[in-house]
This record gives structure tokens, sequence and C-alpha cells, in this order.
């Protein structure tokens, strides 16, 4: 890729995201245009297949940091504004100034800057990215994101499951080459495989950019993949057992190193990333490390106190005692009957009382209940909340 390609082509644009896009939202954007525009989707179709190599090419570069900060650096130094040379002239600048104290003018960064004085004066150990990439170094692979929904047992007991994946795997056609079957890639003549080349800047200094025949890759590919079309890539389709730990959120991420994608030069795999979702259960909720149940009791039990049984996950029961005159709404709590703390220890039970009244009552009943009245002598319950309301 030339400097001049670089300027022209806005890969954030290409892309449509913004240029401080994260790399979830530069790899989900490409995922979208690279199946709307995929070849085998529409085969014959130029527009779509420029497309497809397009978003090929940009998310190349965004997605490597290496890439995309050096990137972003050369559009900044070369772009509309960024860099300007100017022959001294004999006569006063334009700014009022000497002739030839405006050599030249930019709105780079440190690091830009850096770059051009290390040229230019061939400084040892300078920040120029040319001496950063000399030879293509290992590239670590992307990180993956899945996603799975297991049940609410599973969440607080942990469990294994298959979490189906699609990722950006060297292709098996080619086995990442990107050269059609029984041919090679060759070292590109014009950078000697490094994938830079030496850039001339008005002659005062010189600049590194990627090369221009083989586009920063170090090698060149004169027949390509049926496949992938020569980028040596291509989109699987794979389920892998993740071993969900006890005690795991709605909505938690989970990371399991060195199952993303496969690194590329002997590069790391990168990562996987699953984020879990869990269903909720019919009868129990989740309060942090803690299970939470609501019980109903009569307002007999509640009134007069009673032993319970209270449901446990997993099928089981424990005996609770209701003390008497429980009001409707107290929490009990059952303790090391919740979710794994990690530490060793389990969170509690917390099981809150639902005093439930009987929609209906026969005559007997009734009367029970008057009598209960008028040997309570209960006083008025709303007596407090009248009076404060005067």
């Amino acid at each position: 890729m030339s400097q001049k390609d670089w300027m022209e082509k806005d890969y954030y644009k290409i892309l449509g995201v913004p240029k401080d896009a994260k790399p979830e939202q530069i790899k989900k954007a490409f995922r979208k245009i690279a199946r709307e525009n995929h070849p085998d989707q529409h085969p014959g179709d130029k527009k779509a297949e420029q497309r497809f190599k397009e978003a090929s090419e940009a998310h190349d570069v965004l997605s490597d940091p290496s890439k995309r900060a050096e990137y972003d650096e050369q559009r900044s130094l070369f772009g509309s504004g960024g860099f300007r040379f100017q022959r001294p002239g004999p006569g006063p600048s334009a700014s009022g100034g000497m002739g030839g104290e405006n050599v030249f003018r930019t709105n780079v960064g440190d690091a830009g800057l850096g770059d051009l004085l290390g040229n230019l004066f061939g400084q040892a150990g300078g920040t120029s990215s040319a001496r950063r990439t000399q030879t293509r170094s290992p590239r670590r692979g992307a990180d993956i994101e899945g996603e799975v929904t297991i049940g609410f047992n599973q969440a607080v007991e942990g469990a294994t499951v298959g979490v189906q994946m699609v990722s950006e795997e060297a292709c098996q056609a080619c086995h990442g080459t990107g050269a059609k079957a029984g041919t090679s890639p060759r070292v590109c003549p014009t950078c000697q495989g490094s994938g830079v080349q030496q850039a001339s800047a008005g002659g005062l200094f010189q600049m590194t950019e990627p090369c221009s025949e083989c586009h920063g890759r170090g090698l060149i590919v004169d027949d390509p993949c049926e496949v992938c079309h020569g980028s040596g890539r291509a989109q699987s389709r794979r389920t892998m057992q993740v071993r969900i730990p006890e005690g795991v959120s709605d909505g938690q991420k989970i990371r399991i190193k060195g199952k993303g994608s496969p690194g590329e030069n002997g590069g790391p795999n990168g990562d996987l990333y699953v984020i879990v979702h869990v269903r909720p259960h019919p009868i129990f909720g989740r309060n942090g490390d803690n299970i939470t149940v609501t019980v109903p009791v009569t307002f007999t039990e509640a009134a007069l106190g009673a032993e319970i049984e209270v449901p446990t996950l997993g099928g089981g029961s424990v005996k609770l005692r209701v003390p008497a005159g429980t009001p409707n709404g107290r929490t009990f709590r059952v303790r090391g009957r919740g979710v794994a703390k990690g530490n060793g220890q389990k969170g509690d039970l917390l099981a809150t009382i639902e005093v439930q009244v009987p929609p209906m009552l026969n005559d007997e009943a009734q009367q029970a209940l008057r009598t209960f009245t008028d040997v309570a002598h209960q006083s008025n319950p709303r007596a407090d909340l009248l009076a404060s309301n005067r």
C-alpha cells in the first residue's frame, strides 16, 4: 500500500466506524460488510467483490494495533493540512519572517515529529516506525466473542457447555498463504520481504511507508486462492466446549486465554470472551451471592408461629421456624445455601414470608374471625396513619 493510497483511502469511512472506534466495533462492522458482500454470496458481482476487498484491506490495517497506529500517523502527517514542504526563498516569508525560517510545517504529534527528525539527522534509537518494522514481526491473533445461554442451576453450580463461534482464521484451502493450491507466494523484490520502503520528501529526509508492491505483507501472491481471494484468512464456524465457573452472573464475560483467532508469523493466539446469559428460574432469584425465594404461609401460621419447609436449589428443602406474629414481607436467612463466593464459602438463602389471605370464607370461618376480633381487642392499625395526616 503506497503512501498515496493510504492518504486516499479512509479505512474508517470504508467500515463506517469513527476514528476512535474500539476493536470490537471494527470487528463487528467488518463482519457485517463481509457477510453482505462476500463473493460466494454474489458470484460475478464486481461491485460486491470490490467492496469485500476494500473492507478486508481496511480490517487488516485497523485490527492490527501497530498498523493502525502507523496508518493514523501517516494520515495525520500527510493528510489535508498535515504537512507542507516549502523551499526557503531569498526574501521575507509570507508570515513576515525571513526566508528559510519556515522550511516545513506539520501538525503531527511528538511521535510523528520524531520520525521526521530521526530520518533527517539519522538519529539512532529514534521513534521511527521503520526501525520497529524492518522485518515482518509476529502478530497476535484477534480476540473472539461468543455468547451462551444457560440455566439458573448451571450458573450457580457451574457447567460445561458448547459455545458456537464465528472467527477469522487461516484459510484452510491455502493454509494462510493466500496463494492458490500448488503455488506459493514469492518474496517481494521491492522491499525484500520487509514490507516497508523508503520514500523521499523534498530531498531533505526520507520516510518509510508500507511497500507499494506487496502492500506491507512482504510477499506477493501471483495466483490468488479461490476461497479467500488472496487474503489468507477465512471465516469459520466452530463449537468449543467451555467450562462455566460456578457462581457466574447474568451478562458476565468470561475470558478463555489463547482460544481466539490464531496469530500470524508465529504470534500468539487471541483470546475468547464468552458472554453468559442466564435464564430466570420459576421459583428462585438471585441477589449477589444470595439466592432468594418467596415462601407463602397462612394467616394462622404467621399469627401463631409454625415450622415450615423451604425449598432449596437442586430439589431439597430445609426446615424454618416462623415465630408467632411474623408480619408479611419478613425475610429469614438460611446460611450457606446460596452461591459459591470463590473463597470456599457460599452465600445464603433468603426466604421472604408472604402471608396469604383466603379469597373466600364459609359462614363458620367468618364467624370465627368475628369472634377473634372481639376477644383480641385489637386497636385500629391505621390510627397513627390517620393522626399524622391531620
